[in-house]
């Protein structure tokens, strides 16, 4: 399973866990997955609207950024971050 990092704002829908194990293949299974196990959030999480990861944030597989989304393949052994988007320029 995959072990995916909650961010704070997020630990409370994780009764306080920082880090879950989650089965999936994709970040769409995962995150599927995810909101099974803790109800609420996938909310915070997916643009229904669009059916993608909500505008600003970014998912981290592995230390390398994702540009796929929710396409993106995970692996069973890998670290999942989800973290606001950073820009500059």
């Amino acid at each position: 399973m995959a072990e995916v990092w909650i961010p704070p704002k997020l630990q409370e829908l994780t009764c306080g866990k920082q880090q879950v194990q989650v089965e999936g293949t994709s970040v769409r299974r995962l995150i599927n997955n995810l909101e099974i196990l803790h109800p609420g959030i996938k909310e915070f999480l997916v643009d229904d609207g669009e059916d993608d990861l909500v505008a600003g944030l970014a998912v981290i597989i592995d230390g390398e950024v994702s540009l796929l989304g929710m396409l993106e393949k995970v692996q069973e052994n890998s670290e999942v971050h989800f973290l606001p988007a950073i820009g500059g320029g």
